[in-house]
């Protein structure tokens, strides 16, 4: 299903350019190989032109990254909704995760067979060897994200037959924090790199909107070199990235552009296209190239920032060594992209185009490793500092007594008493002397007085109401702290 709404995809797109096409170069059936050509073209394959000046077939390599997530993406979303189709409740069946991936993993891989067969009559057709072990990798990798997504994204250990010293090391949370740190690195390269994209765009937009006018006249044509140029903005961030870094990228055999300079042949055939237009001049770096340098500074920066773990009981090598394993995930993740993002585009000059992923992801490792160790210890030791004027006290003995000592004044009478009461025997009570009773005297008959007549009552005067006074609020009492260092009691002698 994946492969054929793919397919579907781009057949539909390639028969409306074609009909919309005033100077169609061949039939409904070529447009329709030219589509399944794509969609290998999509998974990484290399395509072959035959239909060349010097009648010599020219490859056809670099994959727009634009355009792999079309069959990425529909991979796998087929393996999540075939993991999550029965969840039992109902009586359904629970299909196991290695069933769902078998099954989509093969349905995928016939299509892929059926559409390298049927390239091969087409203007470019796919380098069989190619499709061979591209198709069936980026089929793995999705269908395995897409059930792995559907079955909540375990986390399971190793299996049994790696060494358990190698279970152990890679249970310890240094190397999610290396992996964190590195990712984080890439996607700072990758975003320095849309800047310089954009910024070039900008400063030869008149070059950029001449060479997109003069490619063609037609609308349809105009909007295929529109979508041509969407679907390789991914790869333009990509170079530069691997500009900012340094070692550039190669515009064929003998050319190449670094921050430091142009270099290659005046004279070098390069296809007339609007991204290939927003490349530097040709000569010695300026200034304004050498700047380009801050990004590598940034991206050693989110290494050793997302390295720092927040406990105190991390040591100082500890922390050093996960920036550096930041790092190197940094350079890995920057020398796959690199090389996904480069290859030929034709058989002589242009059969080096784009980075070299080897230079690219070392010169990204050696960055952010030279950046990220220093800034990760400088964190550390910033994080774990004590309190500013008082040398972390909480922690020196004696402070704790003299804590219980402020306590017990305040409250008047001691929290903890210091020791057990001593048992006193008690002494004999002494002799009471008795007291004689008291003879009851007799009292006078009362003398009768008269009762003088009741006045009247006064009228009863309101009695004003208080306005209501607002309750205070009634701050806490504060205790006495003292800064000086007693102490511990000791208890007398008996």
């Amino acid at each position: 299903m994946a492969a054929g709404l793919g397919l579907g995809f781009l057949a539909v797109l390639v028969i409306v350019l074609w009909i919309s096409s005033p100077y169609p170069d061949s039939g409904p059936g070529g447009a329709l190989h030219l589509a399944a050509g794509l969609w290998l073209l999509a998974h990484g394959a290399d395509l072959v032109r035959y239909e060349t000046l010097s009648g010599v077939p020219a490859p056809v390599g670099m994959t727009p990254l634009l355009l792999v997530a079309l069959p990425v993406l529909l991979m796998r979303r087929a393996a999540r909704l075939g993991s999550a189709s029965g969840d039992g409740s109902d009586g359904d069946e629970v299909l196991p995760a290695s069933a769902v991936f078998s099954a989509v993993t093969c349905g995928y891989l016939t299509v892929g067979s059926l559409a390298t067969v049927y390239a091969a009559g087409g203007p470019m057709p796919a380098d069989p060897l190619s499709a061979a072990w591209h198709v069936p990798l980026v089929a793995v990798l999705a269908a395995a994200g897409g059930v792995w997504v559907a079955k909540g994204r375990p986390l399971g250990s190793l299996p049994e037959w790696v060494p358990k010293g190698v279970r152990r090391a890679v249970a310890r949370p240094r190397y999610a924090l290396a992996l964190r740190s590195g990712a984080a690195g890439a996607l700072v390269l990758l975003g320095g790199g849309v800047l310089l994209v954009g910024a070039s765009l900008a400063w030869h937009g008149a070059e950029v909107q001449g060479t997109f006018l003069a490619l063609t006249g037609v609308w349809s044509g105009r909007f295929a070199v529109l979508l041509l140029a969407l679907a390789l903005i991914p790869n333009a961030m990509v170079w530069g990235a691997a500009y900012a870094l340094g070692p550039g990228f190669a515009l064929g055999a003998g050319a190449t552009v670094t921050p430091l300079g142009f270099e290659g042949s005046a004279a070098l055939p390069l296809p007339r296209f609007p991204l290939l237009s927003a490349l530097p001049s040709q000569g010695p770096g300026s200034p304004v190239t050498w700047a380009v340098g801050v990004i590598p500074v940034a991206a050693g920066l989110a290494v050793g920032w997302f390295a720092v773990r927040r406990a105190r009981e991390v040591s100082y090598g500890e922390t050093a060594l996960t920036a550096g394993l930041g790092a190197m995930v940094c350079g890995l993740l920057t020398a796959g992209l690199a090389g996904a993002a480069s290859g030929p585009l034709g058989s002589a000059e242009l059969a080096r185009f784009g980075p070299v992923w080897w230079q690219a992801g070392g010169a990204a490792a050696a960055w952010t490793l030279a950046v990220a160790v220093p800034l990760a210890v400088a964190v550390h030791a910033w994080r774990n500092r004590p309190a500013a004027g008082t040398g972390d006290e909480w922690h020196v003995p004696g402070t704790r007594e003299l804590r219980w000592e402020t306590l017990r004044r305040a409250a008047g009478a001691p929290l903890v008493p210091d020791r057990a009461p001593v048992a006193v025997p008690a002494a004999a009570p002494a002799p009471v002397p008795p007291v004689p009773p008291v003879r009851p005297q007799p009292q006078p008959n009362p003398v009768p007085v008269p009762e003088p007549d009741p006045e009247p009552e006064p009228d009863p005067v309101p009695t004003p109401i208080p306005d209501p006074v607002p309750a205070m609020p009634v701050a806490p009492p504060v205790l006495p702290v003292s800064g000086a260092r007693v102490l511990s009691r000791r208890r007398p002698p008996l």
